[in-house]
């Protein structure tokens, strides 16, 4: 199963994104755990400084905007 963490401060992007990846996940019927971080400081220590922000079983795959969703495949298939 993959982790995949999603870095925002809750704006209508980052949660576009979150479901961008779970639709993602279940249409290619892939495991997946999405996390939400919204905590600025938490935010801070992955060394992001736009979001949304994903994070691909600990590294940041992702910044600056919602990815394509032949990104969000690409990360899931790998």
């Amino acid at each position: 199963m993959k982790t995949i963490t999603v870095l925002g401060t809750g704006c209508t992007k980052c949660k576009n994104t979150v479901q961008l990846i779970e639709e993602s996940a279940q249409g290619l019927g892939v495991d997946v755990k999405v996390e939400k971080v919204e905590d600025p400081a938490q935010i801070m220590t992955y060394n992001v400084m736009s979001t949304p922000a994903v994070v691909l079983d600990g590294t940041v795959v992702h910044k600056g905007g919602i990815p394509s969703k032949e990104q969000v495949i690409g990360w899931l298939e790998s």
